[in-house]
């Protein structure tokens, strides 16, 4: 079992941002890791060793694109997105599963998760979508955003 995991990798580098091919809007890159954990059943769906990028338009279907302009759409995931259905219900904190609605009631929420962000407990690169952190998406105090 030690050589399931190896770390050694052919990747190609491409640039760090590439515009969607749906709205062509500029997005960050997201690492395939990600996205294999989002993906449903991607053992059918071929990811292809390259770059891919995070749409967070809300108002497209994309959410994935690779540098060949190959889309995974919201359709294609396990589980809703928080930057494209801004839905009370849907996570913005995927590691701790944390909703909108809990943040907004429970101001302690987002000190918890900050605290345990600061400790590496985190899994934001394979639990959120966008492989970033997810602090970001906390609504304000007072609003939705």
């Amino acid at each position: 079992m030690a050589d399931c995991c190896p770390a050694t990798s052919t990747r190609i580098s491409r640039p760090k941002k590439h515009r969607c091919p749906v709205n062509g809007l500029e997005y960050s890159n997201v690492p395939i890791k990600t996205i294999l954990h989002h993906v449903s059943v991607p053992w059918v769906r071929e990811i292809k060793e390259q770059s891919y990028y995070f749409c967070e338009d809300p108002d497209c279907n994309v959410v994935y694109f690779g540098w060949d302009n190959t889309i995974i759409e919201k359709s294609d995931l396990r589980q809703p997105v928080w930057s494209k259905t801004k839905s009370p219900t849907s996570l913005v904190c995927y590691c701790f599963g944390v909703t909108q609605s809990d943040a907004l009631k429970d101001p302690g929420v987002k000190e918890f998760v900050t605290k345990k962000t600061k400790e590496n407990w985190c899994a934001c690169e394979t639990s959120n979508p966008s492989g970033r952190c997810c602090l970001k998406d906390f609504p304000s105090e007072g609003r939705s955003t």
